[in-house]
């Protein structure tokens, strides 16, 4: 009996083993044990080599019982030193739970329905938010010009049960301050970009392509989340920095990159979305204003803005040109053919994620890198 009370004992202490680890996260032997995955809060990524589970401790106890009796006092006894092992397991880890009703490290399980009118905010939306929200973009087709984009009922339906809305604003989607504006809720928080960042109507609503309103807009919307959430405000701290440090940190190195090996390089475009990236990167945007306006808006470029730029694709007086391939008028797909001809490289720009299923810094990466091999091809550099 010595014996068995000895391995009871034992059997006593690795249950409170299991519980230490099972329910704060202590990682074992080579640093790996359970520990919560930011984007699935509720599932253990990682496995211990050898984990006490209360499974685990319950079977050992019932194969002691079985095989570990000297005395052989019979099976009512095993039956009720195994019945008492098994309590002592379940009671050493009572309370520990991965269930939705909470999380390691403080964290609620609430979840906040949160959307945008365009994907490009929608991303960036998605990743700051990670777990605790739920994201639905309403424009996500890359052949869809958001410009002239028309919303349905369900659009309207999608809208009005958002927590956390982002706008562009800047008149690019009017049709959302409008569904807003339909079904009204104090509770809600409506990220503006175009007041956000202090741009009027009139003004360049592609805001998504200039760096330094994407950190005011992550920045933002960080906060919101915060507000609406506060119990779980340190993981949307955390979700922030993850997305400057390394979310954004390929995005960065190649406006760098540009910046260094390219700064005042002359370049055309088709339209207004390039200017504000074209700012950033210190590349020198030569084509008339008026005209990347027009062709934004949707209005007839004047004859002689038309004339400037073949000037200037005709002389080579461009080094690249960069179209937006979700706005091709006649007068552009003239222009693209015609840089094409001039050996002029064209680099490919869109107003949403393309493909749709990539997210905000891998699309804007890629077409980073197609721009910078663009330029080395046209300057040698």
């Amino acid at each position: 009996m010595r014996q068995l009370a000895a391995i009871y004992a034992l059997l006593i202490a690795m249950a409170s083993m299991a519980r230490l680890s099972i329910c704060s996260g202590r990682r074992g032997r080579g640093g790996r044990g359970p520990r919560l995955s930011t984007s699935q809060p509720h599932q253990l990524r990682y496995a211990p080599a050898v984990e006490l589970t209360t499974d685990v401790i319950t079977e050992l106890a019932v194969s002691v019982g079985r095989s570990s009796d000297p005395l052989r006092e019979g099976a009512v006894v095993n039956r009720a030193w195994t019945a008492s092992v098994a309590v002592v397991v379940l009671a050493a880890t009572a309370g520990c739970s991965t269930t939705s009703g909470g999380s390691a490290g403080g964290e609620s399980s609430k979840i906040v329905q949160v959307g945008a009118s365009i994907n490009a905010w929608g991303s960036i939306l998605k990743q700051l938010g990670g777990a605790h929200v739920q994201e639905t973009s309403i424009i996500t087709n890359p052949d869809t010009d958001p410009h002239d984009y028309e919303p349905t009922p369900k659009d309207g339906t999608v809208i009005a049960k958002t927590q956390l809305f982002i706008e562009n604003g800047i008149g690019y989607d009017s049709w959302a301050a409008k569904s807003l504006a339909a079904s009204p809720d104090p509770s809600r928080a409506v990220i503006d970009v175009g007041e956000l960042v202090h741009v009027p109507d009139g003004g360049n609503p592609h805001r998504w392509y200039s760096p330094a309103d994407v950190t005011t807009v992550a920045d933002t919307i960080t906060a919101d989340l915060k507000k609406l959430d506060p119990a779980d405000s340190s993981y949307f701290d955390a979700r922030r920095q993850e997305f400057a440090t390394v979310g954004l940190a390929t995005y960065n190195k190649l406006i760098k990159d540009i910046q260094t090996k390219y700064a005042g390089t002359p370049i055309g475009a088709s339209e207004s979305i390039f200017a504000p990236l074209a700012a950033a990167l210190k590349l020198e945007l030569i084509t008339p204003p008026s005209f990347l306006k027009a062709i934004s808006e949707g209005t007839d470029p004047s004859a002689a803005d038309l004339s400037t730029i073949n000037s200037q694709i005709s002389g080579k007086r461009i080094k690249v040109y960069v179209f937006n391939s979700q706005n091709a008028t006649p007068d552009v797909a003239r222009q693209v053919k015609a840089a094409k001809a001039a050996g002029i490289p064209v680099s490919t720009v869109t107003e949403t994620l393309s493909p749709a299923t990539a997210s905000f810094e891998q699309w804007q990466a890629t077409q980073l890198q197609a721009l910078e091999t663009a330029l080395h091809q046209a300057t040698g550099k």
